[in-house]
Formats: C-alpha cells, sequence, structure tokens
C-alpha cells in the first residue's frame, strides 16, 4: 500500500498544474492506440483459425489470401506501435520537465539545498542530484511504459476472456476416487488459476527486489559523488600527494556496489528460475491445454490454433505482473526517493532537543540590531555569546575573534541562514550581499560568474570588462578573447576572491557582508582590493569578518566575539 501512494503522489505532481490537459489529451490518445493494438490482436486471433483452416483444408489460394491479411495486419500494428511510442515518448518528456520542475522548485527555492544537508538537518538527504536528475527520468520511463500497458491489458482482458469462454465451449471430463468431474469451460478456469500461482511464486521469489533495488540506487550516486569530489579537490589531493587515500575512498564506494550487486544478481537470478521458463513456455502451454478438446473431436486443427492464441493472450495478459517484476520493483524504489526528496523538504524539520529560537525582525530605524544573541551547533553545543550590537548604515565593521568561535556562523545568523541559537536579530530593509571565502564560480562562463546571481544579459559587457580589470582578471579576458569562449574554469583561490571582489563592483549593494574575502591574498593585494571598494562602493555599510585588521577598510570599529561570559543555555 506504501508503494501505490509513493507512485500516486509522485504522479499527481506531475499530471497537475498549467495545461494538465495537453498531457491527460495524449495519454488518452496513447491509451486509445493501445486499445487499438488490442482490436489487432483479437483480428490475429480470428486470423489463426482461418489460415490453418485454409492449410488444413489444402486450400491454396485461401492460404495466400491469409498472407496479405497477415500483412496487413502487421502493417497496421507496427503503425500503430510506433506513433504509440513516440507519443508516449513525448508524453513522458512532458511529464518528466513537470516533475523535475517542482522537484527543483522545492529543493531550490525553500533553501532545502542549505538545511537538508548532512549534519545540518536530521533528515538529511543523500544525493539529491540524482534523484532530481535520474529518478524523475527513469519514473516515467517506466511508469508509463507500465501504466499503459496494465490498462490496456485490463481493457483487453475483458475481451478476450469473452472470446476464450466462447470457443471453449467444450467440456474437460476426468474421474478422481471413482468420481466422474466435468468442468466446462474449463480453459478460462485454468488461465487464472495458472497465472495466479505463477504470480504469487513470483512475488515470494522476488520480494526483496525492491530494496536491494534502493540500496543499488543509492550506492552508484555514492561513488558518482566521490568521483565528482576528487574533481573539484583536484589541487589539494595532488599538492598533498592523496592518490592513495582517493583510492581507498572509491576503492570502498565501489566495494559497496559489489556487495549489493552481487546480491541483487543473486535475487533477480533466483526469480529467473522461475520467471524465464515462465516465459519462454507461456505461449506453448496454452496449446498443450487445449490438445484434451482436439483429441476429443470438439476441435478442428484451426480451431485449436484459434482457442490456443486465445488462451495463450489471456495467459499473456494476466501475466503482467510477472513479466514486469522487476521493472516495478525499480519502479517502487526510484518512487520512494522521489516521494522522501518532496517529504523531506515539506518538513525541513530541525535537529531534536536543539533550540531554535532566533526571532528575525525588520528593523525599522534602517539600522542592524543584534541583542542577546547565543549561537548553538546543530549537536546541541553553545558558542560563545555574541555582544549585544548596533550597526548603522554606512559603518565600517571588523568582526574579529579566534578561530572557531562563532564568526562565520554570525554571518550565517545574519542572512537568516543559521537557525539554532536563540536571541534576536533585526535587519535593515536594503540590498545586503554576502561574500564567503571563495566566489562560487557558475558554469555558464566568466562573465556569468562575475555579476552572479544576476544574469549577464541584463549587465552591460562594458561594465563587466572594467569590473574583472580593475580586480586583476584582466588576463583571463584576454585569455576568453583568445579562446573564443569564456575563461572561468581553473581559477584559482585567490582568483576566485578577485572575482567575488567584482560581484560586489558590478551589483553596488547597500550593505556588504564578508566572511574572509582575502584570505587567499597576500596583505598588498588586500589593500588593493579594499581600497578599490571603498573608492567603488562608498556608501556601501561593510561587516568584514577577517583574522588580521582590514586596515585599507578604514574600520570605525570592532565587533570581537568571543570575549563575553558564556550565558547559561
Amino acid at each position: 500500500m506504501r508503494v501505490l501512494q509513493h507512485i500516486y503522489r509522485t504522479v499527481r505532481r506531475a499530471v497537475s498544474g498549467p495545461r494538465a490537459w495537453l498531457g491527460c489529451l495524449i495519454f488518452t490518445v496513447v491509451l486509445g492506440l493501445n486499445f487499438f493494438q488490442v482490436w489487432i490482436g483479437i483480428q490475429f486471433i480470428d486470423w489463426n483459425k482461418a489460415f490453418y483452416g485454409a492449410i488444413e483444408d489444402v486450400d491454396a489460394t485461401a492460404a495466400i489470401t491469409q498472407l496479405f491479411v497477415f500483412a496487413y495486419l502487421t502493417g497496421l500494428s507496427a503503425g500503430t506501435y510506433l506513433v504509440g511510442t513516440y507519443l508516449r515518448k513525448h508524453l513522458g518528456l512532458m511529464w518528466r520537465e513537470r516533475l523535475t520542475q517542482k522537484a527543483l522548485d522545492a529543493w531550490v527555492n525553500a533553501k532545502a539545498y542549505w538545511y537538508l544537508r548532512p549534519g545540518m538537518s536530521p533528515d538529511a538527504l543523500d544525493n539529491p542530484d540524482q534523484r532530481i536528475a535520474e529518478d524523475c527520468r527513469k519514473f516515467f520511463d517506466i511508469f508509463l511504459v507500465e501504466g499503459i500497458e496494465l490498462i490496456s491489458e485490463i481493457v483487453a482482458l475483458f475481451s478476450l476472456v469473452s472470446i476464450l469462454w466462447g470457443l471453449s465451449n467444450f467440456p474437460l471430463a476426468f474421474q478422481i476416487f471413482g468420481h466422474d468431474i466435468v468442468i466446462t469451460h474449463y480453459l478460462v478456469w485454468l488461465a487464472f488459476v495458472y497465472v495466479a500461482l505463477s504470480s504469487v511464486i513470483t512475488h515470494l521469489m522476488g520480494k526483496p527486489l525492491k530494496s536491494l533495488v534502493f540500496r543499488q540506487e543509492r550506492r552508484e550516486a555514492d561513488f558518482r559523488a566521490a568521483l565528482l569530489q576528487l574533481s573539484e579537490t583536484a589541487e589539494d589531493v595532488a599538492q598533498s600527494q592523496g592518490e592513495l587515500a582517493e583510492r581507498r575512498r572509491l576503492d570502498l564506494r565501489f566495494a559497496a556496489i559489489k556487495r549489493n550487486f552481487h546480491r541483487l544478481i543473486g535475487r533477480e537470478f533466483v526469480l529467473g528460475l522461475f520467471s524465464r521458463p515462465y516465459f519462454q513456455t507461456v505461449l506453448r502451454i496454452p496449446l498443450f491445454l487445449c490438445l484434451p478438446g482436439y483429441f476429443a473431436g470438439a476441435l478442428t486443427f484451426g480451431g485449436l490454433m484459434q482457442v490456443s492464441s486465445a488462451f495463450g493472450r489471456v495467459v499473456t495478459n494476466l501475466s503482467w505482473f510477472i513479466f514486469s517484476y522487476r521493472q516495478l520493483a525499480e519502479l517502487a524504489a526510484v518512487a520512494q526517493r522521489l516521494d522522501d526528496l518532496f517529504n523531506a523538504t515539506n518538513r525541513l524539520a530541525p535537529h531534536p532537543d536543539v533550540p531554535v529560537d532566533i526571532h528575525h525582525t525588520r528593523s525599522s530605524d534602517g539600522a542592524l540590531h543584534v541583542k542577546a544573541l547565543q549561537l548553538a551547533t546543530p549537536e546541541g553545543r553553545w558558542l560563545d555569546c555574541v555582544p549585544d550590537q548596533t550597526v548603522h548604515a554606512g559603518e565600517c565593521i571588523w568582526i574579529s575573534g579566534a578561530s572557531g568561535k562563532g564568526k562565520s556562523t554570525l554571518l550565517k545568523a545574519l542572512a537568516g541562514l543559521w537557525i539554532y541559537g536563540q536571541g534576536e536579530i533585526k535587519t535593515p530593509n536594503a540590498n545586503m550581499q554576502f561574500l564567503s571565502q571563495s566566489a562560487h564560480v557558475s558554469q555558464e562562463g566568466l562573465y556569468a560568474a562575475a555579476c552572479y546571481p544576476m544574469d549577464p544579459k541584463d549587465v552591460p559587457a562594458d561594465d563587466l570588462n572594467a569590473a574583472l580589470q580593475k580586480v586583476g582578471l584582466g588576463l583571463r579576458l584576454t585569455k576568453r578573447q583568445q579562446a573564443g569562449r569564456d575563461a572561468a574554469e581553473g581559477l584559482s583561490l585567490g582568483e576566485q576572491q578577485r572575482l567575488a571582489f567584482a560581484r560586489l563592483l558590478i551589483a553596488k549593494p547597500e550593505w556588504i557582508i564578508m566572511d574572509e574575502p582575502t584570505s587567499s591574498l597576500d596583505r598588498e593585494a588586500e589593500q588593493a582590493l579594499f581600497s578599490l571598494l571603498r573608492a567603488e562602493v562608498p556608501n556601501a555599510t561593510i561587516l568584514c569578518v577577517s583574522h588580521r585588521a582590514p586596515n585599507a577598510l578604514n574600520s570605525d570599529r570592532t565587533w570581537q566575539i568571543g570575549h563575553v561570559a558564556d550565558r547559561a543555555a
């Protein structure tokens, strides 16, 4: 039941929304084409009787005519299948796009990507990138194929059972312990019993598949994440001669893949011990079960082939669960991963028993007010109390203190990102820009990185070029022009910090809050950038965290963190 709930909620998210009618229309057309395929299948049942009857009667003309009928039905079936598949894939992309958009909204808009990180939340989500990129695709790749097929099979079943009922009007008679047993329309009852028993066996043998597939998806994603992390930290690894350590880490991740994969293929092998012979015999067994009627003279050879074909199609329709079991296990695993993603983003629950009592409000005087603020770690450890402070517009404040006292955490609290602790923060209704120690480098190129998060199309190219030149990234511009492409890749930490200052020159925010913005630069470069900032954005309010005094900023005063006695928790 929980599996069906996961699937239902995932489908509802994708189907609902603007122009939902279009998706439903395409789905209806695809279903209609599948129903037409069912009708063609019924025509093939009648064709079996006509063709094999002609062979039994040694009627060459009738047999040749039936070959043309066969070609016509085959062409009609192939054309219907291709059109239906084409539309189904377009529908899959449409619904995947809508589900992906909703997943991105849930993950990005409410900063779930920040709050659901390991260590920050008890509901930290593993591999969200895979859930959004891969699971959204896989879900509809499987769901549409299996869902449309299931509906078609159910509709076809009523027609096929009625046909089989009419064709199997001969009884099966036998004796058990001296009692005469006569079963009319025995092929209909036998088809249901045969498939029901086979389905139970399939489920019992394949039940562990869902959890194994779920774990395999996670192991594969963990391995890819480790490889990505190696690319992102390539310089540190290379300088530290950390190749052996990285190999150990990667080997451990791949060993986890192997262990679970061995269990997965072992369970698939166990399931295959039954499902593969079943698959290979499902179209042969009906012929054998129809032979009593043929030997009793109730059927002609053409009639035998017709009723055998009808019986085989009924059994095949009823066997949808058996044939699709592996895909259904993967669908269930993918649906659960997606549903967990949406549920986690809806909750954003903090760690239990850790205070979440920081009150954020807007100040009425355009100043920043921090009062009675004490921050805590997600594990519940209290940091040093933050001295009360009021920062007026236009001031420049140096935030100082020893390492580990919570200076960076204070900036996160000012940004409204840090939730653990108690106290009051009143922020001005102004344009505030926060700078971390390294700038986020957009993959869209140097211009996009320089004006992030603004769209480079909204910023004049001359302004971008001027800002990059002023912060010392002119060589990057030259490379960009020579290569005919953006040259944002491979920026050193110092260049990333220069890039962050370029953003300030372009955005010209009213409030600038910086965390070790020049930690990778020498003092001369630091002074040059601070002087440039004061000259280009003279009216900005600046709060700067740094271990050494930012003399070039001409700070008005110092906000010392860590020299006030701890407040009792």
